[in-house]
């Protein structure tokens, strides 16, 4: 971070040169949470350029951790659970592809992924925490235990994460990347001030005029970003607070799909939805502007006034 050039000029890019900024075997990071502002434009446009040996870090992981794994894209999943949501249990594909050793499970707790990011925004090695003591899950990154100067009480030094990519989903941003967040940010902020490379989509650009006029909802300032794209619906089918509801009947389909055929229906779903639509645009056609609509419409039942 200290190393980054803090350019204060336009980000505006296309959604094919932002996912380009990832690279063959990067560590990267997601923002959001599960099925929430999950930055899918970017990361269906990664599987497009066919990148591999990645490391994919995210608190909750959802569908789009499945996509990369089905896709040979990722190697390692660093994450506290990986499910679609909790009427679905844990990620069954997950399961297929740690079980059989294609591709290595690293678990974190929440919090201890939490405050990797927080120690990598902050530019500390480490963050000590209770987290995790007594856990098996001190053994799976080899986290260390310091004592307390003051106290003498043992604690763990949760070691800071440095990303080299971060890609993240934003309600609104200003041409120059100044971005903001409507409802819980979840850990966006430190991914973005703890990665090398910053790439973002937002549902909306606003003037320069307007960040300024709210600059205390600025989680984001713009001298972190690299890249920003402006994609509407750029987290669909999952949620993006207060402007669009998570598709739950299409979560179903999906793993109806995968409880038929096992994870090799991944490969089908992709083929859909990743690989024959050209565009975003083409990608959200499948779903229909019918569907999108009931979306809105339920996202606001839960925002606007009655």
């Amino acid at each position: 971070m200290e190393a980054k050039a803090k350019s204060a000029g336009a980000k505006l890019t296309t959604v094919e040169d932002a996912a380009a900024r990832v690279k063959d075997g990067d560590h990267v990071a997601v923002g959001g949470c599960l099925f929430s502002r999950t930055p899918m434009a970017l990361v269906r446009e990664v599987l497009r350029q066919r990148r591999r040996g990645l490391t994919l870090a995210r608190n909750l992981t959802c569908t789009e951790g499945e996509f990369l794994m089905a896709a040979g894209a990722v190697e390692r999943i660093v994450t506290a659970w990986m499910s679609i949501g909790l009427p679905w249990g844990v990620s069954k594909v997950m399961r297929h592809y740690v079980e059989s050793g294609k591709v290595a499970l690293e678990e974190w707790s929440h919090l201890a992924l939490g405050l990797r990011f927080r120690a990598g925004a902050m530019g500390v090695p480490f963050l000590p925490a209770l987290t995790m003591l007594g856990s098996d899950l001190m053994a799976v990154g080899g986290t260390k235990t310091l004592q307390d100067p003051y106290t003498g009480e043992t604690l763990a030094a949760v070691p800071a994460l440095f990303p080299d990519v971060a890609l993240l989903h934003v309600h609104r941003a200003d041409r120059f990347g100044n971005c903001q967040i409507d409802g819980y940010p979840h850990m966006d902020a430190d991914i973005a001030r703890a990665a090398a490379t910053v790439v973002v989509t937002t549902e909306e650009i606003v003037s320069d005029e307007e960040t300024r006029r709210h600059p205390d909802r600025t989680v984001i300032p713009g001298f972190l970003v690299d890249a920003l794209v402006l994609v509407p619906f750029g987290s669909f089918p999952h949620e993006c607070y207060g402007l669009y509801e998570a598709d739950f009947d299409h979560f179903a389909e999906y793993t109806a799909a995968i409880d038929a055929e096992g994870p090799q229906a991944v490969a089908g779903y992709l083929e859909r939805y990743a690989y024959a639509p050209p565009t975003f645009a083409d990608y959200l056609d499948l779903f229909g502007g019918e569907r999108l609509a009931r979306q809105v419409r339920r996202a606001r039942e839960l925002t606007v006034d009655a």
